[in-house]
């Protein structure tokens, strides 16, 4: 499972009231906590405008993918795939000496960003972000990575709050196809199969890979993983389906006895991840992601037929879905 990883706020620029020229609103930057508040108030800023500023970014953004092309993949590299990258295009095109913007899961040190001596740029997806709205803190570190300087990584900073979001900037008909990875040397090799690696990515690649799960995306149905672990295999589903309804429906199959994906497989649960939900059936350690592709299909039939159906549910369904209910897990 991955970790849950903890969302700090932001603070965002304030706007003092008859500052400025006949009375207009001038911006008051932000500044440390316990500085004097730059409005000249006399009292520091975060009991200042620094108070209004925390308020203004407290609540987490649920659904910071929504509205993006895949956001059922987004959603999986970013809490569940260990190595993958997908080809980003943005919507007013590529700049000047930039010839590619890849997204990846992971990058050499928990970097956020990478932009390679070639020009191309390489944004991390599963880092730590500091603010309560991913989309945006990724947009912005996007957006500091094409104009860095080749050969340097792009650090975490604080981002306005107003600032674009991944929405903004990438092109909404664009596709979305992850590639998935056994390893990390995508962090090395550049478009003409170079390495190039200083001894530090060179550790970081090492233990990175020592610890990746191999994991498999299915070709049958939309962003289902297959994964291997040492006890037994796993299929980890996002779907894009309301959680209540997605519930009712899971329920009724499990109650029918038609939940599993086939002889020796389980639906035991689900995540909650970033307003998504995604069951997980166990399988058995000799079964293949290969092997998986038919049953899948088979149960996406099914599951689209239990969401069309609308009556109430059986007091044998309730039990299964409180069942399922109670093995959730949030991660995000």
């Amino acid at each position: 499972m991955a970790k849950k990883r903890p969302q700090t706020k932001a603070a965002a620029p304030q706007r003092k009231n008859g500052a400025g020229a006949a009375g207009t609103d001038v911006e008051v930057p932000v500044v440390g906590a316990r500085e004097p508040c730059p409005c000249g108030s006399g009292r520091r800023y975060k009991a200042c405008h620094g108070r209004a500023a925390s308020h203004a970014v407290t609540e987490l953004v649920q659904r910071p993918f929504e509205g993006l092309t895949g956001e059922c993949d987004w959603v999986a590299l970013r809490e569940l795939v260990p190595a993958a990258t997908v080809e980003l295009t943005l919507k007013d095109g590529l700049p000047e000496g930039v010839p590619s913007v890849t997204l990846a899961t992971v990058l050499p040190m928990a970097w956020p960003a990478l932009r390679r001596d070639d020009g191309s740029v390489l944004l991390g997806l599963q880092n730590d972000t500091p603010s309560g709205d991913i989309s945006r803190d990724l947009a912005d570190t996007l957006t500091r990575a094409l104009t860095a300087e080749p050969g340097t990584p792009v650090a975490a900073q604080r981002v306005d709050p107003q600032g674009p979001r991944l929405q903004d900037l990438l092109d909404p008909a664009a596709a979305f196809e992850p590639a998935v990875h056994s390893g990390f040397e995508f962090w090395v090799r550049d478009e003409e199969g170079t390495e190039n690696a200083t001894p530090e990515v060179t550790a970081s690649l090492e233990r990175a890979n020592a610890a990746a799960i191999p994991t498999v995306r299915l070709t049958s149905v939309d962003s289902s993983y297959w994964c291997e672990t040492p006890e037994k295999n796993h299929l980890r589903w996002v779907m894009p389906h309301p959680e209540e309804r997605l519930l009712d429906a899971l329920a009724r199959l499990h109650a029918a006895g038609t939940s599993s994906l086939g002889e020796g497989t389980r639906l035991v649960g689900s995540f909650r991840a970033h307003g998504l939900t995604v069951p997980v059936w166990d399988l058995p350690s000799v079964m293949t992601a290969e092997e998986c592709e038919k049953p899948a299909a088979a149960f996406a039939e099914r599951l689209a037929a239990a969401l069309a159906d609308e009556a109430p549910l059986t007091p044998e369904e309730r039990r299964a879905r409180g069942g399922l209910t109670n093995r959730q897990v949030t991660l995000s």
